[in-house]
């Protein structure tokens, strides 16, 4: 838990909440202990936010913080108006902490005429008044080159790493659900001191299921570790092909819960014994109702980045375990 100063300058921070992580952002204002400023955000009759700041921010560094998680679109606006507010009041510095970042996997042209929109709202923040932007396990790293202001891309791995090694053990391996997350398993499974494996997808033919193939030795107990889990599709067919591969017992560790459409259905009848996600998105009321779901707090580390963030000390240092 970060040190709490107490000193006129720690005064001068401004701690902001949108409506997508008010939870969050609670916990963080408590490991601060330093209150949410207080500030209107409602919605007219035809669906246009707005915003009021009640409190001075003129000449104060203010940190917003705001997931654009599901609704997507009504919570990325969201944050723009609050940072558009927030420049127009004069404030010193502004943060937009957004511990998920909606629109990451559309990072590159992945047909010919379609947009990179991860690219469209780094250029949305930094219009709106955003100084910097502290997020946390982007979908591709590349992505922090969109921006033309400090970014600050937080990894959710050591409070992920510290209850694997409390609740897990013995004959483990680490697993990767495809080939683009295999150097976030390799940093696992090398801090773990465990087997890494890796799934293959293949698709015979357009329409046809995928077809899984382990590459890697797989122990008794397999973790998926991922970024995140939306429709919980590769997941469950993940853990159905480690069952078959000689698993006792599959688990799955991923930073952001996005869960979509009838994720939570495809997981609740999933090999899978216990899904451990952290609050970078708050769960609908039917995922919180799953037992087999963990979710562990990352507002410490978002504290302690903030923190420093506030006191030009390095941030380096939380960017891994």
């Amino acid at each position: 838990m970060p040190e709490i100063p107490s000193n006129k300058i720690w005064e001068r921070l401004l701690l902001i909440s949108g409506n997508s992580s008010f939870e969050l952002a609670e916990r963080i204002s408590k490991v601060l202990d330093k209150p949410l400023a207080k500030a209107t955000i409602k919605r007219f009759s035809d669906g246009e936010v707005w915003v009021e700041i009640n409190e001075n921010v003129r000449g104060r560094e203010v940190f917003v913080i705001q997931s654009t998680c599901p609704p997507v679109n009504d919570n990325l606006m969201e944050l723009l108006i609050i940072l558009d507010a927030l420049r127009r009041a004069s404030a010193s510095k502004i943060t937009a902490v957004v511990p998920y970042y909606g629109y990451a996997r559309q990072d590159r042209k992945s047909a010919p005429r379609t947009p990179i929109s991860a690219k469209l709202v780094a250029n949305l923040l930094t219009v709106a008044g955003a100084d910097r932007v502290v997020t946390m396990d982007l979908h591709a790293g590349q992505i922090q080159g969109f921006f033309d202001i400090p970014v600050d891309n937080l990894y959710a791995s050591p409070v992920l790493l510290r209850y694997i090694r409390e609740n897990y053990g013995g004959d483990l391996t680490i697993v990767s659900p495809d080939a683009g997350g295999v150097e976030r398993a390799r940093a696992f499974a090398k801090r773990l001191g465990c087997h890494l494996a890796i799934i293959d997808k293949r698709r015979p033919s357009p329409n046809e299921s995928e077809i899984m193939h382990v590459v890697g030795e797989i122990g008794n107990v397999a973790i998926i570790v991922d970024d995140m889990v939306d429709t919980a599709g590769t997941l469950t067919r993940a853990a159905d092909a480690l069952m078959k591969n000689g698993a006792k017992e599959v688990a799955a560790a991923v930073t952001h819960p996005v869960l979509s459409g009838n994720a939570i259905e495809k997981l609740k009848n999933s090999p899978i014994k216990e899904v451990i996600v952290t609050d970078t998105i708050p769960l609908k009321e039917e995922a919180r109702r799953l037992e087999k779901i963990t979710v562990l707090s990352v507002s410490e580390l978002l504290a302690e980045a903030i923190k420093r963030i506030f006191y030009e000390t390095s941030v380096s240092s939380l960017f891994g375990e």
